[in-house]
Protein backbone atom coordinates (compact mmCIF):
# COMPACT_ATOMS: atom_id res chain seq x y z
CA UNK A 1 0.00 0.00 0.00
CA UNK A 2 1.20 3.66 -1.13
CA UNK A 3 0.65 6.36 1.09
CA UNK A 4 0.18 9.93 -0.01
CA UNK A 5 2.05 11.11 3.70
CA UNK A 6 3.46 9.33 6.50
CA UNK A 7 0.65 8.00 9.06
CA UNK A 8 0.52 9.81 12.11
CA UNK A 9 1.91 8.63 15.37
CA UNK A 10 -1.72 7.43 16.61
CA UNK A 11 -3.68 4.71 15.52
CA UNK A 12 -6.48 5.30 12.32
CA UNK A 13 -9.77 3.61 12.52
CA UNK A 14 -11.61 3.08 8.70
CA UNK A 15 -13.28 6.42 8.88
CA UNK A 16 -9.90 8.21 9.31
CA UNK A 17 -8.06 7.49 6.23
CA UNK A 18 -9.28 7.32 1.94
CA UNK A 19 -8.23 6.03 -1.04
CA UNK A 20 -6.52 8.62 -3.23
CA UNK A 21 -7.45 7.47 -7.07
CA UNK A 22 -4.13 6.84 -9.44
CA UNK A 23 -3.51 6.59 -13.55
CA UNK A 24 -5.66 3.03 -14.58
CA UNK A 25 -6.19 1.07 -17.39
CA UNK A 26 -8.51 -0.93 -16.09
CA UNK A 27 -11.66 -0.18 -18.43
CA UNK A 28 -14.63 -1.69 -16.12
CA UNK A 29 -15.09 -3.66 -12.77
CA UNK A 30 -15.63 -6.71 -14.37
CA UNK A 31 -12.20 -6.98 -15.51
CA UNK A 32 -11.43 -7.36 -11.72
CA UNK A 33 -10.76 -10.56 -10.05
CA UNK A 34 -11.64 -10.28 -6.31
CA UNK A 35 -10.36 -13.69 -5.18
CA UNK A 36 -8.90 -14.27 -1.85
CA UNK A 37 -5.92 -13.86 -0.83
CA UNK A 38 -6.06 -15.82 2.35
CA UNK A 39 -5.42 -19.42 1.12
CA UNK A 40 -9.04 -20.43 0.47
CA UNK A 41 -8.79 -18.91 -2.88
CA UNK A 42 -12.54 -17.68 -2.20
CA UNK A 43 -14.08 -15.95 -5.39
CA UNK A 44 -15.70 -13.30 -3.20
CA UNK A 45 -13.43 -11.93 -0.26
CA UNK A 46 -16.47 -11.98 2.24
CA UNK A 47 -16.85 -14.05 4.86
CA UNK A 48 -20.20 -14.39 7.36
CA UNK A 49 -18.87 -14.39 10.89
CA UNK A 50 -19.31 -16.82 13.42
CA UNK A 51 -22.05 -15.47 15.54
CA UNK A 52 -25.14 -16.83 16.36
CA UNK A 53 -27.81 -14.11 15.04
CA UNK A 54 -25.52 -14.46 11.65
CA UNK A 55 -24.46 -17.70 10.44
CA UNK A 56 -26.38 -21.23 9.58
CA UNK A 57 -27.64 -22.84 7.00
CA UNK A 58 -29.73 -20.66 4.78
CA UNK A 59 -26.41 -17.82 5.18
CA UNK A 60 -23.60 -20.69 4.38
CA UNK A 61 -25.85 -21.80 1.14
CA UNK A 62 -25.95 -18.20 -0.14
CA UNK A 63 -22.59 -17.10 0.93
CA UNK A 64 -21.03 -20.04 -1.05
CA UNK A 65 -23.08 -19.57 -4.07
CA UNK A 66 -22.13 -15.83 -4.19
CA UNK A 67 -18.41 -17.14 -3.96
CA UNK A 68 -17.93 -16.52 0.20
CA UNK A 69 -17.64 -18.00 3.11
CA UNK A 70 -20.00 -18.76 6.14
CA UNK A 71 -18.74 -20.04 9.66
CA UNK A 72 -20.94 -21.88 11.81
CA UNK A 73 -20.68 -20.69 15.72
CA UNK A 74 -19.47 -23.07 18.30
CA UNK A 75 -22.28 -22.19 20.37
CA UNK A 76 -23.97 -25.09 18.40
CA UNK A 77 -23.91 -29.35 19.34
CA UNK A 78 -21.63 -30.65 17.37
CA UNK A 79 -24.15 -32.76 15.63
CA UNK A 80 -26.28 -30.02 14.72
CA UNK A 81 -23.64 -29.03 12.90
CA UNK A 82 -22.71 -32.11 11.29
CA UNK A 83 -26.22 -32.31 9.60
CA UNK A 84 -26.13 -28.39 8.82
CA UNK A 85 -22.73 -29.42 7.20
CA UNK A 86 -24.18 -32.07 5.30
CA UNK A 87 -27.67 -30.26 4.05
CA UNK A 88 -25.07 -27.41 2.08
CA UNK A 89 -22.95 -29.99 0.97
CA UNK A 90 -25.82 -31.54 -0.37
CA UNK A 91 -27.79 -28.32 -1.88
CA UNK A 92 -27.56 -27.13 -5.54
CA UNK A 93 -25.01 -24.76 -6.91
CA UNK A 94 -26.22 -22.98 -9.27
CA UNK A 95 -29.40 -22.28 -8.37
CA UNK A 96 -31.44 -21.24 -5.02
CA UNK A 97 -32.70 -23.82 -2.15
CA UNK A 98 -36.44 -23.30 -2.61
CA UNK A 99 -38.40 -23.14 0.37
CA UNK A 100 -40.99 -25.60 -0.06
CA UNK A 101 -44.64 -26.30 1.17
CA UNK A 102 -47.85 -28.67 0.22
CA UNK A 103 -50.50 -27.95 -1.43
CA UNK A 104 -52.99 -28.64 1.76
CA UNK A 105 -50.74 -26.43 3.67
CA UNK A 106 -52.56 -23.23 4.95
CA UNK A 107 -51.54 -20.17 3.28
CA UNK A 108 -50.58 -18.00 6.21
CA UNK A 109 -48.11 -21.27 6.55
CA UNK A 110 -46.35 -19.97 3.46
CA UNK A 111 -46.08 -16.86 4.07
CA UNK A 112 -44.85 -16.94 7.25
CA UNK A 113 -41.70 -19.74 5.67
CA UNK A 114 -41.09 -17.27 2.31
CA UNK A 115 -38.53 -14.68 4.86
CA UNK A 116 -36.76 -17.67 5.05
CA UNK A 117 -34.91 -16.86 1.85
CA UNK A 118 -34.93 -13.79 -0.30
CA UNK A 119 -36.05 -15.33 -3.74
CA UNK A 120 -40.15 -14.62 -2.14
CA UNK A 121 -41.96 -17.11 -3.27
CA UNK A 122 -42.42 -20.75 -2.03
CA UNK A 123 -42.43 -24.11 -4.43
CA UNK A 124 -45.41 -26.39 -3.51
CA UNK A 125 -44.36 -30.15 -3.58
CA UNK A 126 -46.12 -33.61 -3.63
CA UNK A 127 -44.06 -35.58 -2.50
CA UNK A 128 -40.96 -34.80 -4.32
CA UNK A 129 -42.63 -33.07 -7.50
CA UNK A 130 -43.28 -29.37 -8.40
CA UNK A 131 -46.86 -28.91 -8.57
CA UNK A 132 -47.08 -25.29 -8.20
CA UNK A 133 -45.25 -21.94 -7.56
CA UNK A 134 -46.86 -19.21 -5.01
CA UNK A 135 -45.59 -15.29 -3.72
CA UNK A 136 -46.95 -13.24 -1.30
CA UNK A 137 -48.84 -10.91 -3.95
CA UNK A 138 -50.60 -14.64 -4.88
CA UNK A 139 -52.16 -14.42 -1.38
CA UNK A 140 -52.82 -10.95 -1.12
CA UNK A 141 -56.62 -11.09 -0.61
CA UNK A 142 -56.92 -14.40 0.71
CA UNK A 143 -57.52 -15.65 4.05
CA UNK A 144 -54.48 -17.21 6.01
CA UNK A 145 -56.55 -20.58 6.49
CA UNK A 146 -56.97 -20.82 3.23
CA UNK A 147 -55.07 -24.22 1.65
CA UNK A 148 -51.86 -22.88 -0.76
CA UNK A 149 -53.35 -24.65 -3.68
CA UNK A 150 -56.27 -22.09 -4.19
CA UNK A 151 -53.31 -19.52 -4.28
CA UNK A 152 -50.53 -20.99 -6.48
CA UNK A 153 -49.44 -20.53 -10.17
CA UNK A 154 -49.73 -24.10 -11.59
CA UNK A 155 -47.93 -22.59 -15.36
CA UNK A 156 -44.45 -23.44 -14.28
CA UNK A 157 -41.16 -22.66 -15.77
CA UNK A 158 -39.42 -26.37 -15.46
CA UNK A 159 -35.62 -26.57 -16.53
CA UNK A 160 -32.50 -28.96 -16.14
CA UNK A 161 -30.21 -28.63 -13.34
CA UNK A 162 -27.66 -27.65 -16.33
CA UNK A 163 -29.44 -24.92 -18.36
CA UNK A 164 -27.64 -21.71 -18.59
CA UNK A 165 -28.31 -18.63 -16.36
CA UNK A 166 -28.93 -16.46 -19.49
CA UNK A 167 -31.53 -19.28 -20.70
CA UNK A 168 -33.35 -19.05 -17.54
CA UNK A 169 -33.39 -15.01 -17.91
CA UNK A 170 -34.33 -14.84 -20.68
CA UNK A 171 -37.55 -17.80 -20.35
CA UNK A 172 -38.76 -15.93 -17.08
CA UNK A 173 -38.61 -12.47 -18.80
CA UNK A 174 -40.76 -13.69 -21.46
CA UNK A 175 -43.32 -15.60 -19.42
CA UNK A 176 -43.12 -12.88 -16.79
CA UNK A 177 -43.31 -15.89 -13.92
CA UNK A 178 -41.31 -15.63 -10.34
CA UNK A 179 -38.86 -18.39 -10.84
CA UNK A 180 -37.45 -21.36 -13.30
CA UNK A 181 -38.22 -24.58 -11.03
CA UNK A 182 -34.94 -27.38 -11.49
CA UNK A 183 -35.94 -30.72 -11.89
CA UNK A 184 -34.28 -33.63 -12.54
CA UNK A 185 -34.71 -36.28 -14.87
CA UNK A 186 -37.79 -38.13 -12.96
CA UNK A 187 -39.11 -34.80 -12.13
CA UNK A 188 -38.17 -33.97 -8.67
CA UNK A 189 -37.54 -30.75 -7.34
CA UNK A 190 -33.65 -29.78 -7.09
CA UNK A 191 -33.82 -26.00 -7.24
CA UNK A 192 -34.55 -22.45 -8.29
CA UNK A 193 -33.87 -19.63 -9.83
CA UNK A 194 -35.42 -16.01 -10.44
CA UNK A 195 -34.11 -13.75 -13.35
CA UNK A 196 -31.97 -11.85 -10.56
CA UNK A 197 -30.57 -14.88 -10.18
CA UNK A 198 -29.93 -15.75 -13.23
CA UNK A 199 -28.24 -12.74 -13.42
CA UNK A 200 -26.05 -12.84 -10.46
CA UNK A 201 -24.96 -16.68 -11.29
CA UNK A 202 -23.10 -14.77 -14.36
CA UNK A 203 -21.41 -12.77 -12.22
CA UNK A 204 -20.36 -15.03 -9.46
CA UNK A 205 -18.47 -17.92 -8.93
CA UNK A 206 -19.11 -20.04 -6.31
CA UNK A 207 -16.81 -21.44 -3.69
CA UNK A 208 -16.66 -24.92 -4.11
CA UNK A 209 -14.40 -27.70 -2.03
CA UNK A 210 -12.74 -30.22 -4.03
CA UNK A 211 -15.84 -32.18 -4.51
CA UNK A 212 -17.50 -29.55 -6.34
CA UNK A 213 -19.65 -29.07 -3.19
CA UNK A 214 -20.48 -25.64 -1.66
CA UNK A 215 -18.14 -24.96 1.30
CA UNK A 216 -18.56 -23.95 4.84
CA UNK A 217 -16.51 -22.96 7.67
CA UNK A 218 -17.04 -24.54 11.62
CA UNK A 219 -15.96 -22.57 15.06
CA UNK A 220 -14.61 -24.23 17.88
CA UNK A 221 -14.06 -23.35 21.31
CA UNK A 222 -10.63 -23.29 23.18
CA UNK A 223 -12.18 -24.74 26.12
CA UNK A 224 -13.01 -28.13 26.70
CA UNK A 225 -11.90 -30.62 24.33
CA UNK A 226 -11.02 -28.53 21.31
CA UNK A 227 -9.53 -31.57 19.47
CA UNK A 228 -12.54 -33.81 19.26
CA UNK A 229 -15.02 -30.71 18.07
CA UNK A 230 -12.22 -30.54 15.80
CA UNK A 231 -12.20 -34.22 14.55
CA UNK A 232 -16.17 -34.67 14.19
CA UNK A 233 -16.56 -30.95 12.02
CA UNK A 234 -13.47 -32.31 9.73
CA UNK A 235 -15.40 -35.83 9.49
CA UNK A 236 -18.40 -33.84 9.26
CA UNK A 237 -17.07 -31.75 5.60
CA UNK A 238 -15.94 -28.42 6.99
CA UNK A 239 -13.81 -26.68 5.01
CA UNK A 240 -12.29 -24.50 7.41
CA UNK A 241 -11.79 -24.72 11.33
CA UNK A 242 -12.10 -21.06 13.08
CA UNK A 243 -10.79 -20.82 16.75
CA UNK A 244 -11.60 -18.09 18.39
CA UNK A 245 -11.78 -15.68 21.42
CA UNK A 246 -12.64 -12.42 22.78
CA UNK A 247 -8.50 -12.44 23.73
CA UNK A 248 -6.48 -14.34 20.97
CA UNK A 249 -3.54 -13.79 22.58
CA UNK A 250 -3.42 -15.89 25.54
CA UNK A 251 -1.89 -19.20 26.03
CA UNK A 252 -5.12 -20.66 26.19
CA UNK A 253 -5.39 -20.19 22.25
CA UNK A 254 -2.05 -20.58 21.46
CA UNK A 255 -2.45 -24.41 23.50
CA UNK A 256 -5.47 -25.24 21.44
CA UNK A 257 -4.25 -23.93 18.23
CA UNK A 258 -1.20 -26.17 18.39
CA UNK A 259 -3.40 -29.30 19.77
CA UNK A 260 -5.97 -28.85 16.65
CA UNK A 261 -3.06 -28.03 14.29
CA UNK A 262 -1.03 -31.70 15.45
CA UNK A 263 -4.87 -33.19 15.01
CA UNK A 264 -5.21 -32.10 11.19
CA UNK A 265 -1.79 -32.54 10.03
CA UNK A 266 -2.72 -36.25 11.14
CA UNK A 267 -5.89 -36.83 9.55
CA UNK A 268 -6.27 -39.08 6.80
CA UNK A 269 -8.99 -37.01 4.50
CA UNK A 270 -8.80 -35.07 0.56
CA UNK A 271 -6.48 -32.12 1.90
CA UNK A 272 -5.14 -29.83 4.63
CA UNK A 273 -7.85 -28.37 6.65
CA UNK A 274 -6.71 -24.55 7.12
CA UNK A 275 -7.06 -23.30 10.05
CA UNK A 276 -8.35 -19.94 11.72
CA UNK A 277 -7.53 -18.30 14.88
CA UNK A 278 -7.76 -14.86 16.24
CA UNK A 279 -8.86 -12.33 17.36
CA UNK A 280 -5.74 -10.47 18.09
CA UNK A 281 -4.56 -6.70 17.43
CA UNK A 282 -0.82 -6.60 17.32
CA UNK A 283 2.05 -8.08 14.92
CA UNK A 284 3.18 -10.28 17.72
CA UNK A 285 -0.27 -11.54 18.60
CA UNK A 286 0.17 -12.46 14.87
CA UNK A 287 2.93 -13.84 14.73
CA UNK A 288 2.74 -16.35 18.08
CA UNK A 289 -0.54 -17.55 16.52
CA UNK A 290 0.80 -18.43 13.58
CA UNK A 291 4.06 -20.23 15.12
CA UNK A 292 1.36 -22.27 16.72
CA UNK A 293 -0.28 -23.73 13.66
CA UNK A 294 -2.82 -20.72 12.22
CA UNK A 295 -2.83 -20.42 8.33
CA UNK A 296 -4.74 -17.26 8.79
CA UNK A 297 -5.41 -14.74 12.12
CA UNK A 298 -8.41 -12.86 12.67
CA UNK A 299 -7.52 -9.39 13.26
CA UNK A 300 -10.38 -7.21 15.86
CA UNK A 301 -10.69 -5.95 19.05
CA UNK A 302 -13.61 -4.15 19.77
CA UNK A 303 -14.56 -3.03 16.58
CA UNK A 304 -17.88 -5.31 16.46
CA UNK A 305 -21.23 -3.31 16.42
CA UNK A 306 -22.39 -5.80 19.46
CA UNK A 307 -18.94 -5.17 21.34
CA UNK A 308 -18.43 -3.66 24.12
CA UNK A 309 -14.94 -4.21 24.54
CA UNK A 310 -13.04 -0.89 24.19
CA UNK A 311 -15.84 0.86 26.21
CA UNK A 312 -15.63 -1.86 29.27
CA UNK A 313 -11.67 -2.32 29.38
CA UNK A 314 -10.56 -0.12 27.32
CA UNK A 315 -8.64 -3.42 25.51
CA UNK A 316 -8.49 -2.95 21.68
CA UNK A 317 -7.12 -1.18 18.66
CA UNK A 318 -8.31 1.24 15.74
CA UNK A 319 -8.73 -1.26 12.99
CA UNK A 320 -7.34 0.37 10.42
CA UNK A 321 -3.99 -0.19 11.53
CA UNK A 322 -4.51 -3.18 13.12
CA UNK A 323 -5.19 -4.75 10.10
CA UNK A 324 -2.34 -2.68 8.24
CA UNK A 325 0.29 -4.12 11.19
CA UNK A 326 -0.99 -7.64 11.14
CA UNK A 327 -1.24 -8.29 7.85
CA UNK A 328 2.45 -7.05 7.31
CA UNK A 329 3.74 -9.34 9.76
CA UNK A 330 1.19 -12.41 8.47
CA UNK A 331 2.82 -11.68 5.37
CA UNK A 332 6.21 -11.75 6.27
CA UNK A 333 5.20 -15.25 7.49
CA UNK A 334 3.57 -16.13 4.07
CA UNK A 335 0.01 -16.89 5.71
CA UNK A 336 -2.74 -14.20 5.92
CA UNK A 337 -5.69 -12.55 8.09
CA UNK A 338 -8.69 -12.09 8.19
CA UNK A 339 -10.28 -8.80 9.33
CA UNK A 340 -13.15 -8.93 11.42
CA UNK A 341 -15.47 -6.48 12.69
CA UNK A 342 -15.92 -2.25 12.10
CA UNK A 343 -17.26 -2.70 8.54
CA UNK A 344 -19.90 -0.63 7.95
CA UNK A 345 -19.75 0.29 4.24
CA UNK A 346 -18.44 -1.07 1.34
CA UNK A 347 -15.11 1.65 1.47
CA UNK A 348 -14.23 -0.19 4.87
CA UNK A 349 -13.92 -3.48 3.17
CA UNK A 350 -11.93 -1.67 -0.04
CA UNK A 351 -9.87 -0.40 2.75
CA UNK A 352 -9.15 -3.43 5.02
CA UNK A 353 -8.18 -5.17 1.63
CA UNK A 354 -6.03 -2.64 0.39
CA UNK A 355 -3.98 -3.05 4.09
CA UNK A 356 -3.24 -6.49 3.02
CA UNK A 357 -6.35 -8.26 4.29
CA UNK A 358 -6.90 -11.81 2.89
CA UNK A 359 -10.26 -11.47 3.43
CA UNK A 360 -12.53 -9.74 5.49
CA UNK A 361 -14.77 -11.15 8.10
CA UNK A 362 -18.75 -8.81 8.46
CA UNK A 363 -21.00 -9.89 11.24
CA UNK A 364 -23.60 -7.31 12.39
CA UNK A 365 -24.27 -5.74 8.67
CA UNK A 366 -25.36 -9.65 7.74
CA UNK A 367 -27.57 -9.90 10.65
CA UNK A 368 -30.34 -7.85 9.21
CA UNK A 369 -30.96 -10.00 5.56
CA UNK A 370 -33.44 -12.81 4.98
CA UNK A 371 -30.89 -15.19 5.23
CA UNK A 372 -29.48 -14.84 8.68
CA UNK A 373 -30.65 -17.42 11.06
CA UNK A 374 -32.56 -15.11 13.36
CA UNK A 375 -36.83 -14.73 13.13
CA UNK A 376 -38.58 -11.83 11.30
CA UNK A 377 -39.90 -9.56 13.59
CA UNK A 378 -42.06 -6.22 12.97
CA UNK A 379 -42.03 -3.12 14.49
CA UNK A 380 -44.55 -0.64 15.59
CA UNK A 381 -44.33 0.82 12.45
CA UNK A 382 -44.51 -2.64 10.58
CA UNK A 383 -40.38 -2.03 9.97
CA UNK A 384 -38.92 -5.93 9.44
CA UNK A 385 -36.04 -6.09 11.83
CA UNK A 386 -34.09 -9.14 13.63
CA UNK A 387 -32.27 -9.51 17.01
CA UNK A 388 -28.95 -9.48 17.49
CA UNK A 389 -26.04 -10.09 19.78
CA UNK A 390 -22.55 -10.01 20.78
CA UNK A 391 -20.49 -13.65 20.95
CA UNK A 392 -19.74 -12.40 24.56
CA UNK A 393 -23.05 -10.88 25.62
CA UNK A 394 -24.71 -12.40 28.65
CA UNK A 395 -27.32 -14.23 25.86
CA UNK A 396 -24.37 -15.96 23.73
CA UNK A 397 -22.47 -16.74 27.02
CA UNK A 398 -25.74 -18.65 28.13
CA UNK A 399 -25.98 -20.60 24.98
CA UNK A 400 -22.18 -21.79 25.45
CA UNK A 401 -22.41 -22.59 29.15
CA UNK A 402 -25.84 -24.52 28.65
CA UNK A 403 -24.21 -27.91 30.00
CA UNK A 404 -22.37 -26.33 33.06
CA UNK A 405 -24.52 -25.75 36.14
CA UNK A 406 -27.12 -23.28 37.07
CA UNK A 407 -24.95 -21.67 39.45
CA UNK A 408 -22.04 -21.63 37.32
CA UNK A 409 -23.89 -20.23 34.32
CA UNK A 410 -25.14 -17.37 36.47
CA UNK A 411 -21.46 -16.67 37.42
CA UNK A 412 -20.57 -16.26 34.05
CA UNK A 413 -23.41 -14.15 32.43
CA UNK A 414 -22.20 -11.70 35.35
CA UNK A 415 -19.90 -10.57 33.14
CA UNK A 416 -20.19 -9.78 29.51
CA UNK A 417 -18.41 -7.67 26.95
CA UNK A 418 -20.98 -7.07 24.45
CA UNK A 419 -24.54 -6.48 23.75
CA UNK A 420 -27.17 -9.04 24.35
CA UNK A 421 -30.32 -7.23 22.56
CA UNK A 422 -30.31 -5.22 19.38
CA UNK A 423 -32.37 -4.42 16.28
CA UNK A 424 -31.14 -4.99 13.26
CA UNK A 425 -33.67 -3.35 10.48
CA UNK A 426 -33.70 -4.85 7.09
CA UNK A 427 -32.64 -2.21 4.11
CA UNK A 428 -35.89 -2.31 2.10
CA UNK A 429 -33.44 -2.15 -0.67
CA UNK A 430 -30.96 -4.63 0.29
CA UNK A 431 -32.98 -7.02 2.25
CA UNK A 432 -31.14 -10.15 1.40
CA UNK A 433 -27.46 -10.23 1.82
CA UNK A 434 -26.96 -11.25 -1.86
CA UNK A 435 -28.29 -7.61 -1.93
CA UNK A 436 -25.50 -6.54 0.17
CA UNK A 437 -22.64 -8.54 -1.22
CA UNK A 438 -23.58 -7.03 -4.74
CA UNK A 439 -23.52 -3.49 -3.02
CA UNK A 440 -19.61 -4.40 -1.44
CA UNK A 441 -18.70 -6.33 -4.84
CA UNK A 442 -19.66 -3.11 -6.65
CA UNK A 443 -17.50 -1.05 -4.45
CA UNK A 444 -14.19 -3.29 -4.22
CA UNK A 445 -14.42 -3.64 -7.69
CA UNK A 446 -15.24 -0.23 -8.59
CA UNK A 447 -12.09 0.99 -5.67
CA UNK A 448 -9.64 -1.55 -7.81
CA UNK A 449 -10.21 0.24 -10.90
CA UNK A 450 -9.73 3.58 -9.30
CA UNK A 451 -6.27 2.03 -8.44
CA UNK A 452 -5.73 0.65 -11.58
CA UNK A 453 -5.73 -3.22 -9.69
CA UNK A 454 -7.21 -5.85 -11.58
CA UNK A 455 -6.50 -8.58 -8.78
CA UNK A 456 -6.01 -8.39 -5.07
CA UNK A 457 -2.30 -8.42 -4.33
CA UNK A 458 -1.98 -5.30 -7.23
CA UNK A 459 -4.85 -4.13 -5.33
CA UNK A 460 -2.92 -4.06 -2.33
CA UNK A 461 -0.20 -3.20 -3.47
CA UNK A 462 -1.20 -0.28 -5.88
CA UNK A 463 -4.31 1.62 -3.33
CA UNK A 464 -2.68 4.90 -2.66
CA UNK A 465 -3.76 5.77 1.14
CA UNK A 466 -4.40 9.47 3.12
CA UNK A 467 -5.31 10.67 6.34
CA UNK A 468 -8.35 12.47 6.80
CA UNK A 469 -9.94 14.66 9.39
CA UNK A 470 -13.76 14.16 10.37
CA UNK A 471 -14.97 17.03 8.30
CA UNK A 472 -13.11 15.23 5.41
CA UNK A 473 -14.82 12.03 5.98
CA UNK A 474 -18.25 13.56 6.72
CA UNK A 475 -17.83 15.47 3.23
CA UNK A 476 -17.93 12.70 1.16
CA UNK A 477 -21.34 11.17 3.11
CA UNK A 478 -24.02 11.30 0.65
CA UNK A 479 -27.15 13.65 1.38
CA UNK A 480 -30.43 11.77 0.29
CA UNK A 481 -32.56 14.91 1.81
CA UNK A 482 -32.08 18.32 1.12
Amino acid sequence: MRLLKELPGYDLTYADVFMAPSRSSVTSRYDVDLTSTDGLALPTPLIAANMTAVSGRRMAETMARRGGLAVIPQDLPVDIVAATIARVKAAPVLFDTPVVVAPTDPVGVALSLMPKRAHGCVVVVDGDRPVGIMTAADAARLDRFTQVREAMRTDLTLVAEDTAPVDVFDDLTATKRPAAIAVDEEGRLLGLMTPQGAVRATIYRPALDRSGRLMIGAAVGISGDSESRAAALIEAGADVLVLDTAHGHQERMISAVERVRALVDGFEGDGRVPIVAGNVVTRQGTADLIAAGADIVKVGVGPGAMCTTRMQTAVGRPQFSAVLDCAAEATASGKSIWADGGVRYPRDVALALAAGSGGVMIGSWFAGTHESTGELFHDSEDRLYKENFGMASARAVRARTRTQSAFDRARAALFEEGISSSRMYLDPARPGVEDLIDFIVSGVRSSCTYAGATTLPEFADLATVGVQSTSGYEEGRPRPLG
